[in-house]
């Protein structure tokens, strides 16, 4: 085995594993923390809540939100890993097609970058702005109304 392919095959293995964990502490924690909301009370404390309107501590919320972060750049590391192993199979296949392999693959490298940068950029401007811009108590959605009041 060459080290490209040794290098992409732990691209893989690394990639699957993050995303196990992150399923796994989804489940466990009942949620993430991108779409959830942090709730400033009247005494001025701040309260963390999951999407899933489940609160948890400020570490817990960090970490979820971290996490789930960086699913992106691992999707795109993956599938641009995979696009490597794949890459001398679809050069071979396509030479006779109207779209040479070589740009067939560059595109979809292209398409698989960007897509995952623009995710990774709306991720982190969407818990930026929960943390920077907690909600009022009486602004929270309903489900974490009811645990303010």
């Amino acid at each position: 085995m060459d080290r490209r392919t040794k290098i992409c095959l732990w691209i893989i293995l690394l990639g699957l594993l993050n995303f196990l964990a992150y399923a796994v502490l989804y489940w466990f924690i009942w949620g993430e923390a991108v779409n959830g909301q942090v709730v400033s009370q009247e005494d001025g404390s701040l309260r963390y809540y999951l999407q899933s309107g489940q609160e948890v501590t400020r570490p817990i919320f960090l970490y979820s939100g971290l996490h789930s972060i960086s699913i992106w750049p691992t999707v795109s590391a993956v599938m641009l890993a995979m696009l490597t192993l794949a890459k001398d199979r679809i050069v071979v296949t396509m030479r006779r097609s109207v779209v040479n392999g070589r740009i067939f693959i560059t595109v979809l490298a292209t398409i698989i970058a960007f897509t995952t940068a623009i995710a990774t950029i709306w991720f982190i401007l969407q818990f930026s702005r929960r943390l920077t811009c907690p909600l009022p108590a009486l602004q929270a959605p309903p489900a974490v109304q009811a645990e303010c009041h």
